[in-house]
């Protein structure tokens, strides 16, 4: 009964702890040391797009699992057996993840996709789209004109996705 209880005491305890996925796009290349403090503690990590090198996702995978899609600046050996899109899953919510918003084609119901995370412009942005969040981690890489260098935030609280925007 004693080893019961505990079994489901540390499952309570578990499923209490909401996850946290770390959302970072366009290094090229470069991966701050900034940046891997900002996604410290994380869950997962996902990357979306214009990576760069493959150290970065060796560097991101020393803190966390993590998922990446291909930019157009990956067109390396290791870029090209990136996959252009995927969909993740975060407690119940799908999240199509790409790098270049344009190519999505078609708008998401909100029933079949929780939220959109993209790369490519450099600059941040979280928007609600008829019920769809649309996460832009802004870039990690080198800076690009006046632009901010950003990270990601995303997990679920009350049922509900949200985002915020990390400045590093």
């Amino acid at each position: 009964l004693r080893r019961r209880f505990c079994h489901e005491l540390r499952d309570t305890i578990t499923m209490q702890v909401p996850e946290t996925i770390g959302v970072i796009s366009d290094t090229h290349g470069l991966l701050r040391p900034e940046a891997l403090a900002a996604l410290q503690g994380c869950d997962r990590i996902i990357h979306a797009g214009d990576v760069g090198s493959p150290d970065v996702l060796d560097g991101l995978r020393l803190l966390a699992p993590t998922v990446a899609v291909r930019g157009n600046v990956d067109t390396a050996p290791f870029g090209m057996k990136l996959p252009r899109s995927r969909v993740v899953e975060l407690e119940g919510h799908r999240i199509y993840v790409l790098h270049i918003l344009d190519e999505l084609g078609v708008r998401p119901a909100p029933e079949d996709i929780s939220a959109v995370i993209y790369g490519h412009s450099h600059q941040p942005s979280i928007e609600d789209r008829d019920g769809v969040l649309y996460l832009n981690p802004g870039s990690a890489g080198p800076r690009r004109f006046r632009l901010p260098v950003t990270v990601a935030r995303l997990s679920v609280v009350a049922g509900r996705l949200q985002a915020q925007i990390v400045d590093l």
